[in-house]
């Protein structure tokens, strides 16, 4: 797959399928994506016993993936042991309600890879009976849904006695200060803008699971917890 795009500085060839590895332009302040893309990628081609390589002259000057795959019609055998974080160890049950089922997936595969278990809901009424069920630690909520809004929602949960403890993070493209106003008012601890990067969830996963241990030495995770629903 060749492109002639922003190409990839040499010093980043090496680096580029890491987890969360972007390449910075202070010409370009958009977005840069959430650098997990490349990695799924190596991953998926790995899988099937194959590699992938890159090529590129330099910025600017484009790039070249190139993918070999096995022509073996023998299965390779597969390790047994997991290399994935387990959730059970050292993650957080979290709930992610968006309408947008896109945006939920992609959300979705990162708060997992940072090693949480995941649930979701695609409106605020569906959030609610959700949560009841299957408590989480963390609600990453969007704010304009369908049937029911983030603001009423997060006031809902609030109420309940199961509720109060929540981490509700309000994750949304409505950044301005009145904006934040009034997710704090709904009862929300966070508020942040999408696209979120990696690092502020990385972070935030992290002081949570810090804060449980500390309260509760046994695991985040309860493992007799049992739900229909799960999460794709």
């Amino acid at each position: 797959v060749t492109d002639n795009g922003i190409g990839i500085p040499a010093e980043m060839r090496e680096r580029i399928f890491e987890m969360f590895a972007q390449i910075e332009h202070p010409t370009d302040k958009a977005y840069a994506g959430l650098g997990i893309g490349l990695t799924l990628v190596k991953s998926l081609v790995e899988l099937h016993d194959g590699r992938i390589t890159v090529e590129s002259p330099g910025c600017n000057q484009g790039s070249t993936f190139s993918v070999q795959l096995s022509t073996t019609k023998e299965l390779p055998e597969v390790e047994q042991e997991s290399t994935t974080v387990s959730a059970s160890q050292t993650g957080c049950r979290v709930l992610i309600v968006d309408d947008n089922q896109a945006a939920a997936q992609l959300l979705g595969v990162v708060v997992k890879t940072l090693g949480n278990e995941v649930r979701r809901a695609g409106d605020g009424q569906e959030a609610i009976a959700v949560a009841a069920a299957f408590r989480p630690h963390v609600i990453l909520m969007d704010i304009g849904m369908p049937r029911m809004n983030g603001y009423e929602a997060a006031q809902h949960i609030r109420q309940q006695t199961w509720g109060q403890g929540i981490k509700l993070v309000a994750l949304t493209g409505w950044g301005q200060e009145e904006d934040r106003r009034r997710t704090k008012e709904a009862g929300f601890d966070h508020h942040l803008t999408k696209p979120a990067e990696p690092s502020e969830l990385e972070k935030l996963f992290r002081e949570m699971t810090a804060s449980q241990a500390g309260n509760n030495p046994k695991p985040l995770i309860d493992q007799t917890f049992k739900s229909n629903e799960e999460a794709s």
